[in-house]
């Protein structure tokens, strides 16, 4: 494929691939707006808040006992990875914007480029993982309880680096930079469509398509929970009654627990409490409407988290990947306005993801409290 001439921004952040590079007279021209501070203000605002919430996340994981649950330590894997994009790449890619030219060096450059690629790449796969741990924790619940460990979760964790990792890497063998001379312009060479349908389906696409899957099942399994509860209103027999309604709640509390909060509510102990608890439905058959009203409740709720995940995780990524692939195939020519945005766009979901998987849980909120007090205390 042909060089062009016109601007074409790589794949992983706003990084001017194949262009013309203007004089370094005309450059330094460039004047620092009223404009350009407000956007270095906000941008360097979104970073802190990014590291800040990311790490406080981490904290809270590691100092509190009981939230060192498999399920968890995923959580905490995801803060990491989102906390190194907020530390290592979005401080830069603030610099390069201001300054509109590479000023760093060529070894930086080629560190920024490797590390924007394979952070952002493992926050999308660890969103993946996590969807894929709670589908099974809900439809094998038993026998995935038994799987269930930080051993297995510190497996799922290394696939997904050294996923991240080989697609990634594959742009170091091609990767060319001028022999002599300053280097003004950190560039991904967007010249191999290859490379490029073989990045955006690994970081994006099939990793989307196995979450939508995910939680479609999950939602699916829910909505015949509650149809059945519905049903079993009808019913004349006390007992047949009573059996679905623990059925539903059984199943339902499962799905609540995993979504609505992050402990692991397969564990032994939470098992037979749950079960306790349910068993004792069949001697108080007064309070079972209220109770299933509750089930109901927190189905409603585990479905609105379900959408805030989802359309959160779309709204970020899928307008910058879809841009990749057209612009991989020679169909648009983004300016760099709209390549900052886009790519800044994807940033923000490593700030959004630790909010939308950490509000909801009462023992991330307890522990996040305790946080607050120490460094009042302070």
């Amino acid at each position: 494929m042909d060089k062009e001439s016109y601007p074409v921004w790589s794949a992983w952040g706003p990084n001017i691939t194949n262009c013309t590079v203007p004089p370094a007279s005309s450059r330094q021209a460039i004047q620092f707006t009223d404009g350009m501070a407000v956007v270095v203000v906000v941008l360097s605002l979104l970073t802190f808040v990014t590291a800040l919430i990311n790490a406080a996340v981490i904290v809270a994981i590691c100092t509190t006992k009981k939230l060192h649950l498999p399920a968890n330590y995923l959580i905490c894997s995801l803060a990491v990875t989102d906390f190194l994009v907020a530390l290592l790449v979005m401080p830069i890619s603030i610099l390069y914007i201001t300054m509109e030219t590479w000023s760093l060096g060529q070894v930086v450059c080629e560190l920024w480029l490797s590390i924007d690629m394979t952070c952002c790449t493992c926050s999308i796969l660890h969103l993946c993982v996590i969807a894929l741990d709670r589908y099974w924790a809900i439809t094998k619940a038993i026998e995935y309880a038994r799987k269930r460990s930080a051993r297995r979760a510190a497996i799922m964790v290394g696939i997904v680096w050294v996923i991240s990792v080989l697609i990634s890497m594959p742009p170091l063998f091609w990767r060319q930079r001028p022999s002599s001379g300053s280097l003004q312009q950190c560039i991904i060479e967007h010249d191999h469509l290859g490379y490029t349908i073989y990045s955006t389906l690994g970081a994006f696409y099939i990793p989307m398509f196995i979450i939508l899957i995910l939680y479609y099942r999950i939602y699916n399994a829910a909505k015949t929970l509650y149809q059945k509860r519905g049903s079993s209103r009808h019913l004349s027999s006390r007992s047949m009654g009573s059996q679905n309604s623990v059925d539903h709640c059984r199943v339902s509390h499962t799905f609540c627990m995993s979504y609505l909060s992050n402990s692991d509510p397969m564990l032994a102990t939470d098992k037979l409490n749950t079960t306790i608890r349910i068993s004792s439905f069949d001697t108080d058959m007064d309070g079972q409407d209220e109770k299933n009203q509750i089930c109901t409740s927190r189905e409603r709720k585990a479905a609105r988290i379900l959408g805030l995940i989802l359309g959160a995780f779309i709204i970020c990524w899928l307008p910058f990947f879809s841009k990749e692939v057209l612009v991989g195939l020679q169909m648009v020519q983004p300016s760099p306005l709209i390549s900052d945005f886009l790519t800044w766009l994807g940033y923000i979901n490593s700030l959004i993801n630790p909010l939308l998987y950490t509000s909801f849980n009462d023992d991330f909120k307890m522990a996040f409290k305790k946080l607050l007090k120490i460094k009042e205390h302070a």
